[in-house]
């Protein structure tokens, strides 16, 4: 109840964003809501009524663009959880991702007789003028608690230990391999859950704003406040946009590094294959595949470009990975299904090509220091998972990130009344290859020879 409670005082420092301030409401205190929804008379929080575009999310549209703060205002809207973390930006990542997959995310549906929730998903596009309902649950403040309570030394230092970049508005770290970004069954600590640790002195914990897989490593950028994190959402959106609407890259440029068995037909190309979800046999489980039309609501157009950067000993190729559209999942998919080669250590895109797996030898040569397996923090261990492994870990690394200036264009946001976002710097990050795969590395350069 505290963490949806003090969310609630937020969004009342924010109404004059919005022009309303949220409530709290009850089945009870509402004549002309009718809550017959499966949940009694629990109460609920009402957020203020959706508007399609404020100001922070139209300047990111212009940096996208690389024009004023004034363009492209027309017309844009939002899906349901990105209206929650816009307006609820202390409840937990994780948290407001739950209550979407437990169907306890509620939008009034008017009637001519009354009002009544719904359940609305995730992506589900809102018109001007819905309301979200989310439940009060006291259980759902033990994550906020938890990590204000979090006091492990050595964890701390290792969380801080994987920050590259910080400034006003962003935090960047190099996630570890096996380090999930987001909390879900069985996830104990996460970095949505673990974000407040990155900021000592501040009542803001930082806001995830793109995703890793869990075992894939690499750049992670935070958000540092509301305003940065609603304009770096906004910037990710419209690389895609940008993408699928004339196949350029814009302001944000990602580069990944992947190990394949196998290799390409040609040396470089632009993969342009439609995902989709499908359910796996045992009616739980779900994985992503090609659909060779992306007509259907449930597909998703993906565009990849890839460069062989390295043909190697034993039918492996070092590839780099350019995403221009941000799928769950895109990489590993277009390696496995498109080129016909699977990136070494994932078993759910390229399980048959793993049936056979045969490790390389280790080479004498090979440094001491990069064979050592150490434990660390969170159960996490540096050192094994090589192609020298029975089992490799996952061979795929966001190597190189590059993003406008986000503090700049803030800072003009809230000074300049028509802000010129034209020419904004650029900032380049780069994280260093995980130990499991500089250790692959070096053994087929060591066949090589």
């Amino acid at each position: 109840m505290a963490m949806v409670m003090a969310a609630l005082l937020c969004l009342r420092r924010r109404a004059a964003l919005t022009g309303v301030a949220p409530r709290l409401a009850t089945a009870t205190r509402q004549g002309a809501l009718d809550c017959r929804n499966g949940d009694g008379d629990s109460p609920w929080v009402q957020l203020p009524p959706f508007t399609p575009l404020d100001a922070t999310t139209a300047a990111a549209r212009a940096i996208s663009s690389r024009g004023t703060g004034g363009e492209g205002v027309a017309g844009a809207g939002a899906t349901a959880i990105s209206w929650v973390r816009r307006c609820c930006p202390d409840l937990p990542t994780s948290l407001v991702h739950k209550l979407f997959r437990l169907r306890k995310v509620k939008k009034n549906f008017v009637t001519a007789e009354q009002h009544r929730l719904r359940r609305v998903s995730a992506k589900d596009q809102l018109m001007p003028g819905d309301i979200i309902f989310l439940p009060v649950h006291p259980k759902e403040s033990s994550i906020a608690e938890k990590t204000k309570k979090f006091d492990n030394r050595n964890e701390i230092d290792f969380l801080r230990s994987l920050e590259i970049y910080k400034d006003e508005a962003i935090i960047v770290i190099n996630k570890p391999p096996g380090m999930p970004v987001q909390g879900g069954i069985g996830i104990k600590n996460s970095i949505d859950v673990l974000a407040s640790i990155f900021e000592e002195n501040s009542s803001e914990a930082p806001r995830l704003v793109h995703r890793l897989d869990r075992d894939c490593s690499g750049v992670l950028v935070l958000g540092r406040n509301q305003r940065s994190t609603t304009m770096l959402h906004a910037t990710f959106r419209e690389k895609t946009a940008d993408a699928l609407a004339d196949g350029t890259q814009h302001v944000l440029q990602r580069k990944y590094l992947a190990l394949v068995i196998g290799t390409p037909r040609h040396p470089k190309g632009l993969l342009s294959a439609p995902l989709a979800k499908v359910l796996l046999q045992d009616g739980k489980s779900e994985r992503l595949t090609v659909r060779a039309s992306s007509n259907a609501a449930s597909v998703q157009d993906a565009l990849t470009e890839y460069r062989v950067i390295e043909y190697c000993p034993h039918g492996y190729t070092w590839l780099e990975l350019f995403p221009r559209t941000g799928r769950k999942h895109q990489l590993r998919v277009h390696c496995a299904e498109v080129l016909g080669t699977p990136i070494v250590g994932d078993y759910k895109y390229g399980r048959q090509a793993h049936q056979n797996w045969m490790p390389l030898p280790l080479p004498r040569t090979i440094n001491e220091e990069l064979l050592r397996k150490r434990k660390l923090p969170f159960g996490l261990v540096v050192g094994g998972g090589s192609i020298a492994e029975e089992q490799p870990q996952l061979h795929l690394h966001c190597k190189q990130m590059v993003l406008p200036d986000i503090s700049v264009a803030v800072h003009r946001l809230q000074s300049d009344v028509d802000p010129d976002f034209s020419d904004l710097e650029k900032l380049n990050f780069v994280a260093p290859l995980p130990l499991h795969m500089r250790l692959s590395w070096e053994i087929l350069k060591s066949v090589e020879t």
